[in-house]
This record gives structure tokens, C-alpha cells and sequence, in this order.
């Protein structure tokens, strides 16, 4: 299984920008960082836990969610095994605990959004507060 670890969240006022990251290690199914899929999610108090974003394995592809697009914008580095989420614009309905997971996608990026609640690992999260 790989491993994430979250970090770089806060407190930030409305209209500020965090970034943050995720550092990866171990493999899935043999697979090591670099040929996964990567996604962020995040949940906010008393929600479920919703998809942010996604990047495929080689970054050749994207996908937003409808609430971040325009102001989100992940990517990864994967000579470091590691993904970033750049948030821009933030809005007080941003505050959430932002998670990151890896997987082996056969399909496309959308199989993050409909196999988020089969995965059985995720990491500790970390904390974003957007304050109006």
C-alpha cells in the first residue's frame, strides 16, 4: 500500500491561497508512485468526504470538481514522489480536512470519484480553514 503523508494546510483569510502537498512512499500491487493515478479529496464537518481533484500517472490528465475549478490546480513531481494542490481564491466553503490517495487507474480519472469509498487506507489529512 502507499503510504501519504499531507501537509501545508492552515488558517487563511478569504481570497488567500495555500498550497499543499503529499508526499507518497511504498507500492500498491507493486506499483510505486509514479505509475499511479493521484487525487485530492476532502471533508468538511458534517459532510461526506468529497473529490477535489485528480491527475493521472504522467500528468497528462486533469480533472476538477465543478466547486474548485478555475481556482484549484494540483500537480506532482514524481522524481520526488510527491503531488501538490494549489488553491487559489479560497472561499470559507473551502474549509475541510484535505486528503490525498493514489491508485491504479484503468479507466479514467473519474474512477477516483466512484471508488473513493473503497478505499480502505487514507492518510491523516491536513487541516484547511478559510475564515470570511
Amino acid at each position: 500500500q502507499v503510504q501519504v503523508v499531507e501537509s501545508g494546510g492552515g488558517l487563511v483569510q478569504s481570497g488567500g491561497s495555500l498550497r499543499l502537498s503529499c508526499a507518497a512512499s511504498g507500492r500498491t500491487s507493486g506499483r510505486t508512485f509514479s505509475s499511479l493515478g493521484v487525487a485530492w479529496f476532502r471533508q468538511a464537518p458534517g459532510k461526506t468526504r468529497e473529490f477535489v481533484a485528480a491527475m493521472s500517472w504522467n500528468a497528462g490528465t486533469t480533472l476538477y470538481a465543478d466547486s474548485v475549478k478555475g481556482r484549484f490546480a494540483i500537480s506532482r513531481d514524481n522524481a520526488n514522489n510527491k503531488a501538490y494542490l494549489q488553491m487559489d481564491t479560497l472561499r470559507p466553503e473551502d474549509t475541510a480536512v484535505y486528503y490525498c490517495n493514489t491508485d491504479f487507474i484503468r479507466g479514467g480519472l473519474t474512477d477516483f470519484e466512484e471508488r473513493q469509498n473503497e478505499y480502505v487506507y487514507w492518510g491523516q489529512g491536513t487541516q484547511v480553514t478559510v475564515s470570511s
